[in-house]
């Protein structure tokens, strides 16, 4: 089933076009990854996913119904640029939030206290908002984003500033509301968050949709059928000389001593693989897919030299 649902959606601003005709469907209890380079149209879309601003022809529907204001308290939005009151004390202004967004203070405050236990701040509670790092103000943010447990989220760069360690508290935090039932609309220049967390994804260049579907499918898509192969053996000279004899592999010892890497590019790997297992133990044979970095690159580069 659909949750969201873009069509053809178009906005401009003066004689600049910031969306044009863009479609989107987006999953039911899904991650959806919108991805774009700076100025490509995606916080223009998030804009009016929020209701913030409106189309100038197109709609949206949520549900197969047409995006209106009954629509706004099943969303939760953390945009990029935060905005928490600095004076105010942190427990106070989650609490001054939750009920805003028709929560009870009792239950706000339940609620509150797991998420801040859960994420480690609640010693910060009655500490005035300026007092926190970055990275707890982003925690807060994130808490007060969810709290009233909306269907549908969107994240505009929530990894922003995070260590590797608050980072990975955030994303499984994030996965656990999609296992919740939420639609998550994520908008991130991480693309190895992409790849841990994204069922699917928009690639946005322009204002215009140039790349879609499942982020399996789009690495199956851009396979350039790259294999890598691992070899331990007493001695490397052989295997380093195949680079020698075949134009499409390149041989290079690794950081363990006794062990040679080989990348193999768009061929068979059989009649290598045979020389190979005469000359010691294969450790390992994988095929390299394109990371979505990569494609990323690829694909904004290719539409702006067409363009």
């Amino acid at each position: 089933m659909t949750t969201i649902s873009v069509n053809e959606v178009t906005k401009h601003y003066g004689d600049y076009t910031a969306l044009d005709r863009i479609c989107i469907d987006i999953p039911e209890c899904c991650i959806y990854g919108l991805l774009g380079p700076n100025g490509a149209g995606k916080t223009t879309l998030i804009r009016i996913l929020n209701q913030i601003t409106a189309p100038d022809s197109g709609e949206v529907r949520i549900n197969d119904e047409k995006l209106s204001q009954k629509h706004i308290a099943r969303i939760g939005y953390l945009p990029e640029e935060r905005g928490l009151y600095k004076k105010m004390k942190v427990g106070e202004q989650a609490i001054y939030l939750a009920e805003l967004k028709g929560i009870k203070k009792a239950e706000a405050q339940k609620r509150l206290k797991e998420w801040f236990d859960k994420f480690e701040i609640g010693g910060w509670w009655d500490k005035k908002v300026e007092e926190l790092s970055k990275g707890m103000q982003q925690k807060v943010q994130f808490i007060t984003t969810i709290i009233h447990e909306p269907d549908i989220l969107i994240f505009d760069e929530p990894f922003s500033g995070f260590d590797p360690i608050n980072a990975n508290l955030l994303k499984e935090s994030i996965l656990e509301l999609r296992d919740k039932g939420a639609t998550i609309l994520l908008s991130t220049h991480n693309m190895s968050s992409v790849e841990e967390l994204c069922d699917s994804i928009t690639l946005v260049n322009h204002g215009k949709s140039i790349l879609q579907g499942k982020v399996t499918d789009i690495k199956r898509q851009h396979d350039t059928h790259q294999r890598e192969i691992i070899v331990r053996t007493d001695d490397k000279q052989p295997i380093l000389a195949l680079a020698d004899t075949y134009n499409n592999i390149k041989v290079e010892p690794t950081e363990i001593d006794d062990e040679v890497k080989l990348t193999l590019f768009s061929a068979s790997p059989n009649e290598l693989l045979a020389q190979l297992l005469g000359m010691g133990q294969l450790v390992s044979f994988k095929e390299v897919l394109p990371s979505m970095n990569d494609i990323f690159i690829q694909e904004v580069q290719s539409k702006n030299q067409a363009s």
